[in-house]
């Protein structure tokens, strides 16, 4: 029951302590997400020890040492922590497992002994472990057999303190300019990206980027050719439709001009005028056509034909007068085509 209230005690005062002899300063922690991370006490006299209280945002944990040799007594005090924390017999270090980046910020440990008790102070900082980095390449030219590349070395977004060095030139920072010559073609370029908790790199070699600024410059050219033919292409076609149209348009109207000639003529009226005479013979009367010219003949009948019927009809009728003895008269007839 004793315990139970030093332990409730301990956790009420969990304030900054300002008494002489603690240790003001601050520890930095780093830590892997999803891993481990140990805060390293130091304690020189462990047999002194009462407890300890560990505390962050929220209470953490609360420990009783047992007799030498034992696993000290470990009380999670917040939910947050349950089945992660984790104490070592020997020295009395903090564990935490299976770290999450809310778990990064201030923490603090009370440790209480025969004496006096002593605060240690710490800073938890979580990191992502760095995954391999890519190198890209921008700005080349090629002058003079002389690649000029600017290379960019980079890592997946929300990595924090993250720096980088080229080697072997043993330059800083995520960007690199290369004048490279014909006989740097064998030079290999290696990006390495840092933080705090580990590191990876990347390399790429000379004769890649001669290469890569001729295959662009090839396909800049095939680019450019094939942009020219699809021009070329569309202008032939486009030419072709409207030439294709203004033939139909000009055939359509010679068309239409030769319909309606043929309908005019086939409209057209002969007008035979037939005279006879009782003083001449019937085979010698005189005939008096009135035929308009034609253009075009709407069948296949010519116009001889036509006169012919027309005049041998006149004769049939002349006669047929002058066997009757009928005074002479002239007799008009309109034969309609």
């Amino acid at each position: 029951m004793a315990l139970f209230y030093l332990w409730i005690l301990l956790l009420c005062l969990q304030t900054w302590p300002e008494a002489a002899g603690r240790d003001a300063d601050v520890h930095i922690v780093n830590g892997i997400l999803e891993e481990s991370v140990t805060f390293p006490l130091n304690i020189q006299e462990l047999q002194q020890l009462t407890s300890i209280v560990w505390a962050s945002k929220t209470s953490v944990a609360f420990i009783k040492p047992e007799d030498s040799g034992k696993t000290p007594m470990v009380t999670v005090t917040h939910k947050n922590y349950y089945n992660r924390i984790e104490v070592i017999a020997q020295n009395y270090d903090l564990v935490i497992n299976d770290l999450k980046m809310e778990d990064a910020g201030e923490y603090k440990a009370d440790i209480s002994t025969k004496k006096d008790t002593t605060t240690r102070l710490y800073h938890l900082q979580v990191y992502r472990r760095l995954g391999k980095p890519k190198i890209t390449q921008s700005l080349m030219t090629s002058i003079n057999n002389t690649c000029n590349v600017t290379l960019i070395c980079s890592v997946e977004k929300g990595q924090k303190n993250v720096t980088y060095s080229w080697s072997p030139l043993g330059e800083e920072g995520n960007v690199l300019q290369v004048f490279q010559t014909p006989a740097d073609k064998q030079q290999t370029y290696t990006c390495t990206a840092w933080n705090p908790v580990s590191n990876n790199s990347d390399s790429i070699s000379g004769h890649q980027l001669c290469a890569d600024i001729t295959r662009g410059l090839q396909t800049r050219h095939s680019g450019l050719l094939s942009m020219l033919a699809v021009l070329i292409l569309a202008v032939f076609i486009l030419s072709s439709v409207l030439l294709l149209r203004w033939y139909k348009r000009r055939q359509g109207s010679h068309l239409k001009a030769f319909t309606k000639s043929s309908d005019d003529t086939s409209k057209k009226t002969i007008y035979a005028y037939i005279t006879t005479s009782g003083d001449t013979q019937p085979t010698e009367a005189r005939i008096y056509d009135e035929i308009p010219q034609f253009k075009m003949l709407p069948s296949k009948e010519g116009p001889v034909d036509m006169i012919d019927s027309t005049v041998q009809y006149a004769k049939k009728v002349g006669e047929s007068s002058t066997q009757k003895s009928k005074p002479p008269r002239t007799s008009g007839y309109e034969i309609v085509v």
